[in-house]
C-alpha cells in the first residue's frame, strides 16, 4: 500500500478492489463474497458503486488496503499511506488501518518519516541510516495503556520518552553523516 491509493477514476469502488484479483486471473464468482464481507466490515458497502472522487481520503485508503488484502499477502508493505491526508484524517485513517492490521493478523512494515506515526503504530521501530540504509538501532515499544490504537497511544506515559530516544537517534545519525 503506496502514499497515493492509486484507485483509478474510471473504476467504481467495487472494480478498484478487485484489480489486483483480476490481473492475477484469481476473480472468480465465489470471491464475490469474501470481497462483499471486507467492504461491509470497514463501511465500503454502501460505497462500492461509487468512484473514488465520491470517497473521502479515508475511505479511498481503505479501498486501497481491502484490495491488498484480497491478494493474500504474508506481509503488508505499507510506504508512508497516511502522507496525503491532512493531519485530522491521518489520525483516524491510523486507527481504522491499524485495527484492519490486528483484525486480519497480518504483519506489516509501515515506512514513514513521522515519528509519533512510527510509536503509534508499531510494536517496535527500526531507524535505518541514510542511503545505503542500514539498521542503526530497534526500539521495542510497549505502552502501558489498554486498549491500544494508535490514537490512545499518543497519550500514554512513555510516548514522549519514545519519542525523545528516537529524535535523538535520528539528530545522533544525522551529525555523524555530516561528520564523514
Amino acid at each position: 500500500m503506496l502514499q497515493k491509493d492509486h484507485l483509478l477514476d474510471w473504476r467504481n469502488t467495487l472494480k478498484n478492489v478487485t484489480l489486483g484479483l483480476e490481473i492475477q486471473h484469481k476473480l472468480y464468482d465465489n470471491s464475490y463474497v469474501q470481497i462483499n464481507e471486507l467492504l461491509n466490515t470497514y463501511g465500503l458497502i454502501t460505497f462500492r458503486n461509487s468512484h473514488p472522487s465520491e470517497l473521502s481520503g479515508g475511505m479511498r485508503q481503505r479501498a486501497a488496503l481491502i484490495r491488498t488484502l484480497l491478494l493474500e499477502p504474508d506481509i503488508l508493505l505499507l510506504d508512508e499511506p497516511f502522507s496525503a491526508l491532512d493531519y485530522q484524517t491521518r489520525l483516524e485513517v491510523a486507527d481504522d488501518i491499524w485495527g484492519i492490521i490486528r483484525k486480519e493478523k497480518k504483519t506489516a512494515i509501515l515506512i514513514t518519516h513521522d515519528i509519533s506515526e512510527a510509536i503509534s503504530m508499531a510494536d517496535r521501530v527500526i531507524v535505518l541510516s541514510s542511503r545505503p540504509g542500514t539498521v542503526v538501532n530497534v526500539f521495542d515499544i510497549n505502552p502501558s495503556i489498554e486498549d491500544r490504537t494508535p490514537f490512545t497511544t499518543r497519550s500514554a506515559p512513555e510516548f514522549k520518552e519514545y519519542f525523545n530516544l528516537i529524535w535523538k537517534e535520528l539528530n545522533h545519525n544525522e551529525q555523524e553523516k555530516q561528520k564523514s
